[in-house]
């Protein structure tokens, strides 16, 4: 049966309901994604002091909530799969003592070629790690914290750089990938937070090593971590501890430790290895959660197909407070965008491409590399679109979006043969790139 959508005063509205359209543009709003559940009275009186009207789908109300909740996609992937339900947890906001205002210092062409150089050494860093872990020796964590405090730098200055980068390379092991991804989604989140660079320190270098108990459990396991029976979930959930036992004796600092140990910790106590809640988890383990939990819903792998980023987003803010703290969900959507850095996209008028960045003022206009023409034919040379500025001088008619994301690996868009650095090349965007 279809989607019937009924035109609702904001008066009228309950909690429950599917609102997926509004009476004004979505970018007018403070709502960080197109398209969301109403689970409180302040998600009401947000609709009402912006809004007269709005659309819901008649076929995704309370009931549709409650089917979705009690679906098991895999462990890790829903709150039901971990067996507290969808359970909902109000705290006060968020509060940062003296929070930093980064200013963006640099070009996302300039900070690209120095993130390149900073990725390559990331990976050399942990692969050493990892391999004297493996072999039983006591690895040298000197290079991991050194290399945290360079990616730390590097997000302050221009937070685009390192997760175009990180979302665009290749990548020789799925344990590396995961815990560099994590690491720069989660201070790309810490930055907008107002994290100052201690934190930021603590915060990247505790993803960085987040993985590290995974390294004593039999690789076969691992490689299927979202396909696990009960059984060999109990087994896999260890990881953590593991990691923690394993660094404690190196003498890292209480906060990064908190990262290691707290990250697959939940909002609403269905996480692990402790099954602590709210405000009992350190916020940075809080924002390293966030991170995790939003690579493992878009990250390749071989036992499942990758949600699209926008769909990981939209799933992320129908968990508020369930799963994470509302501001905290909030503030990484408002830090990486509807369509972060790296997603696949189709755009109105047909032309395929992927997104360079977003503006945190016109979420649902970032920049897109495109890559195809409307034809799906692949350009002659590459050329970079700011939906934002496309759309300041057009009609709400004539306006370029993004239609849809597309599922990774689509056939044609590789953005390994566009060059963003500068380069000389017939595929060169540097100087398309502007701030």
């Amino acid at each position: 049966m279809g989607v019937r959508q009924n035109k609702v005063a904001v008066q009228d509205l309950e909690i429950g309901m599917f609102v997926s359209d509004l009476d004004r543009p979505w970018h007018q709003t403070p709502f960080p994604i197109q398209g969301f559940y109403i689970r409180s009275q302040s998600d009401i009186r947000a609709l009402v002091s912006h809004c007269k009207w709005v659309m819901v789908d008649v076929a995704e109300t309370r009931d549709s909530v409650k089917a979705e909740s009690d679906k098991v996609v895999g462990f890790g992937r829903s709150a039901s799969a971990r067996g507290k339900g969808r359970e909902e947890l109000q705290l006060p906001p968020l509060s940062i003592r003296e929070p930093v205002v980064y200013k963006t210092e640099t070009t996302l062409k300039r900070e690209v070629k120095t993130s390149r150089k900073l990725l390559d050494d990331a990976e050399l860093a942990l692969s050493r790690m990892f391999d004297a872990l493996q072999a039983g020796e006591l690895p040298d964590f000197r290079p991991v914290v050194a290399i945290t405090q360079k990616m730390v730098e590097s997000v302050a200055r221009q937070p685009n750089a390192l997760l175009w980068m990180s979302r665009t390379r290749e990548y020789d092991d799925f344990i590396y990938r995961h815990a560099l991804n994590t690491a720069v989604w989660a201070l790309v989140c810490g930055r907008q937070l107002g994290l100052n660079e201690g934190l930021l320190n603590h915060l990247g270098t505790g993803c960085l090593l987040s993985q590290v108990g995974k390294t004593a459990l039999p690789k076969d396991l691992v490689a299927r971590e979202h396909q696990l029976s009960a059984e060999d979930y109990g087994t896999f959930r260890r990881y953590v501890e593991l990691g923690v036992e394993a660094l404690e004796p190196v003498g890292l600092s209480r906060a990064v430790l908190s990262v290691v140990q707290g990250h697959r910790e939940r909002h609403n106590g269905s996480g692990f290895p402790a099954g602590i809640r709210g405000d009992r988890i350190p916020l940075l383990a809080k924002v390293a959660g966030i991170a995790e939990f939003f690579e493992s819903l878009i990250a390749p792998r071989d036992d499942q197909e990758p949600m699209t980023p926008a769909k990981a987003v939209a799933l992320l803010y129908d968990m508020r407070n369930i799963e994470f703290q509302v501001d905290l969900v909030e503030a990484f959507i408002q830090a990486i965008g509807v369509y972060p850095a790296g997603t696949l996209v189709e755009l109105s008028d047909g032309q395929r491409g992927i997104v360079v960045s977003h503006s945190p003022e016109r979420r649902l206009w970032p920049k897109v590399m495109v890559m195809q023409d409307a034809n799906r034919q692949p350009l002659k040379s590459a050329k970079v679109i700011d939906l934002a500025r496309f759309n300041e001088s057009r009609s709400a008619g004539e306006a370029l979006a993004v239609r849809d994301c597309l599922p990774h690996g689509t056939e044609g868009l590789n953005p390994a043969g566009f060059d963003v650095t500068g380069a000389e090349s017939r595929w060169t965007l540097g100087k398309l790139i502007s701030r």
